[in-house]
């Protein structure tokens, strides 16, 4: 390990820390609270916005890395227009409007340079509805303590596992250590109890960071599937609680509390640590098979996928059914 990356972790756990610490004791003086409602998780008034510091440690990290500006500068306009979202109302269309448009920057920077963009402009839109699904459920998922911290460490943890293994690019591999560190530094302030919330500037921050780092370290399909996979416990989550809420004729778009984490931890009352751990141990597990069966090839991959997707759904599924109608909201 170079000085400079053990510089830049440091600097990354020490500002991440920094800043969770700082907006919980200051952040009421910034209006930066969130307060229980009939969808929350947690009964205290909470400050948000902790997530600042693991922006502070990605600005620092980009530049001493030397990220490409199409990467860095829509990564960081996006997590700061989300920190204005955390303190003042912010539309569903604004917020959209500004994460296609990071996707497109980022996605345009690579034309012609990235071989899953060699099938041409359309090949665009459907990696820009990942890019965006994933920053969008990574926030969906933030939702009780610990997840979202937890789910970073694993998360971009296996991105630099998986970039070293096969030695690709190292400045990769070193900015998804730097966000796990981030994310690490972050927990003790959110986990097991919180006295901050990580807050969109961190949650937006985190889901676009790992869809577009996915994209740059996948050189085929089956390394971006596979990638991806190693997030498997929230995009399970937020797919299957989608179609039910679809098959119950909600409108999408509408808040809810429906995610199997939130039945967990809400009608069934299982501690919040609980139900992060089981997410992370699950998340830990599935990426760590999914190195393995990388190396069986695309039909290993999609059958321990669909196997890991319907062990989910049945678990998902069953767990409900237990509810009453009034208790599963």
């Amino acid at each position: 390990m170079s000085g400079l990356n053990l510089f830049l972790f440091l600097l990354c756990i020490g500002l991440s820390g920094a800043g969770a610490w700082w907006i919980g004791r200051f952040g009421h003086r910034f209006g930066l609270l969130d307060k229980p409602n009939d969808r929350s998780s947690h009964n205290n008034t909470t400050a948000k916005g902790g997530g600042i510091g693991i922006l502070a440690g990605f600005i620092a990290a980009a530049i001493l890395l030397k990220v490409p500006a199409f990467f860095g500068v829509p990564a960081v306009i996006l997590s700061l227009i989300s920190f204005a979202g955390d303190r003042y109302p912010l539309s569903t269309t604004i917020r959209l409007l500004f994460q296609f448009a990071a996707s497109f920057i980022f996605l345009f920077g690579f034309y012609n340079g990235h071989p899953l963009l060699s099938a041409g402009y359309l090949i665009i839109i459907p990696i820009s509805l990942f890019i965006v699904g994933t920053t969008n459920f990574y926030n969906f998922m933030d939702g009780i303590n610990g997840i979202a911290g937890l789910t970073g460490i694993v998360g971009f943890g296996l991105l630099a596992v998986f970039a070293h293994g096969r030695e690709i690019d190292s400045g990769l591999e070193v900015l998804s250590i730097a966000l796990s560190l981030g994310c690490a530094a972050f927990l003790p302030f959110n986990f097991p109890k919180a006295k901050v919330f990580m807050g969109d500037v961190g949650s937006i921050l985190l889901g676009f960071a790992f869809a577009t780092i996915v994209f740059m370290l996948a050189d085929s399909f089956l390394e971006f599937l596979c990638l991806s996979l190693f997030m498997f416990p929230f995009y399970a989550d937020e797919i299957t609680t989608e179609l039910i809420r679809l098959k119950d004729g909600e409108k999408l778009w509408t808040p809810h509390r429906r995610h199997l984490y939130q039945i967990l931890a809400n009608e069934y009352s299982i501690a919040h640590w609980k139900v992060s751990m089981g997410y992370g141990l699950a998340q830990l597990i599935v990426g760590v098979s999914i190195l393995y069966f990388l190396k069986q090839g695309l039909l290993a991959v999609l059958l321990i996928f669909f196997l890991y997707f319907v062990v989910f759904s049945v678990i998902s599924l069953a767990l409900r059914k237990r509810l009453t109608p009034k208790t599963d909201i």
